[in-house]
């Protein structure tokens, strides 16, 4: 991974959604009235956590999960209430703070630490499972599997993620997006076919022993995501 395009990238993140969308994001996050169009992203957020949860083991007692990328900490909230220990990321502490005061304080038997940083940083230890959902969709694919390839040196389990499928009508929606004063934008969205991942993902040596397992695209109004799942052989 080209260190300097990660980082540069990450802190492009952070600065949007630190500042630009911090207000958006936790309203669309949550069950506040928004306009149809981001009805249909979070519609569409809803069904691919649910898609994402659902490849998750039913019982997590014991495991520990990464959420890289987790917002405003639905999905971490949900994997917790399964028994899970979840060590929740996010480069925005804005969206941390969100999350921590949304958080229930009855978990059960699983907890959520929520921090602000950086998903690869090996300081968060080991991990059964990893999920990162529509986080590393503003990386450029290269970088998006180097990342992966770092996180599965800490991971004995399953490794799902998305990526954002390079169609017609994304390319459309992009393009429509450039449009938008530069100081509205959300950081590039970076595409990528299918094939194109699952080539990069096989020439990658630090994933040998990974294999692409179930995926699922969901298309929904101004939503556009494919998840993929990644175990060891």
């Amino acid at each position: 991974m080209a260190k300097a395009s990660y980082q540069e990238r990450q802190a492009k993140i952070k600065t949007y959604f630190d500042r630009t969308a911090a207000d958006a994001w936790s309203k669309l996050t949550s069950d506040a009235k928004v306009s149809r169009i981001r009805a249909t992203v979070r519609a569409g957020r809803d069904d691919m956590r649910n898609t994402l949860l659902d490849w998750l083991p039913a019982d997590l007692t014991g495991k520990r999960l990464l959420d890289a990328g987790c917002g405003t900490g639905a999905l971490a909230v949900e994997a917790a209430r399964r028994g899970a220990e979840v060590v929740a990321i996010d480069v925005a502490p804005t969206l941390i703070e969100i999350a921590r005061e949304r958080a229930p304080r009855d978990l059960g038997a699983g907890s959520v630490r929520f921090e602000a940083g950086d998903m690869l940083d090996p300081a968060h230890g080991r991990f059964d499972h990893v999920v990162a959902m529509d986080s590393l969709i503003h990386y450029r694919p290269a970088d998006a599997v180097k990342v992966l390839a770092g996180l599965a040196e800490r991971t004995s389990g399953s490794m799902i993620f998305t990526f954002a499928p390079r169609t017609l009508p994304l390319t459309l929606m992009l393009a429509v997006g450039r449009l938008f004063p530069r100081s509205d934008r959300s950081p590039a969205i970076e595409p990528v076919s299918e094939g194109g991942l699952r080539q990069l993902l096989a020439a990658e040596p630090l994933l040998r022993g990974w294999k692409p397992q179930r995926t699922r695209r969901i298309v929904l109004g101004f939503y556009m995501s494919q998840a993929l799942e990644l175990v060891q052989a």
